[in-house]
């Protein structure tokens, strides 16, 4: 049976090792699927400290926007994270926000089709200031609505903070 879990809040707020331990939980064996592109060597070697530090537990996919071409079927799948992935369609797409919305809400229901338990992480990164920046404005947009659409679809959202989760759904 499906279920999908969201797991959000701000930076440094404990998402991602609550999302890991709320994996190893489930499974002995989950699938860590990282969606981040490498941007410079500073962030390439963030990703391997990353990956090294997870152990040979998980199975792990790097996956910048088709989540759906992999076959997870009846596994512990935690895709880390939703604004990176928003990102490279984002950028993709030319900071068209319509196209973007549409192509990773069409992804995402594609994605979750499979019988399989989805643990998602995300930033809230609208709980700040308005930026004075056009193209980050357009991306907080993206990203709130596309957080909107996916706690809508999930059965537990879970808010972060201070290392604490809330559950808020």
């Amino acid at each position: 049976m499906t279920k999908i879990t969201l797991i959000t809040g701000g930076q440094r707020s404990g998402k991602s090792n609550y999302a890991e331990q709320l994996a190893l939980s489930l499974s002995p064996h989950p699938v860590y699927m990282a969606t981040s592109r490498i941007w410079d060597d500073e962030h390439r070697r963030r990703i391997e400290r990353h990956k090294a530090n997870r152990g040979k537990e998980w199975t792990n996919i790097e996956e910048e926007k088709e989540l759906s071409k992999h076959d997870l079927a009846d596994r512990i799948i935690l895709i880390d994270c939703i604004t990176l992935w928003a990102t490279n369609f984002f950028f993709d797409l030319e900071s068209n926000v319509e196209q973007s919305l549409d192509a990773l809400k069409s992804e995402f229901d594609n994605f979750t089709l499979q019988d399989a338990q989805f643990i998602f992480v995300t930033n809230e990164i609208g709980m700040g200031e308005i930026s004075q920046n056009e193209i980050q404005r357009k991306f907080a947009d993206l990203q709130g609505w596309l957080n909107q659409y996916i706690a809508n679809k999930s059965d537990d959202v879970y808010l972060m903070i201070s290392g604490i989760p809330m559950k808020i759904k």
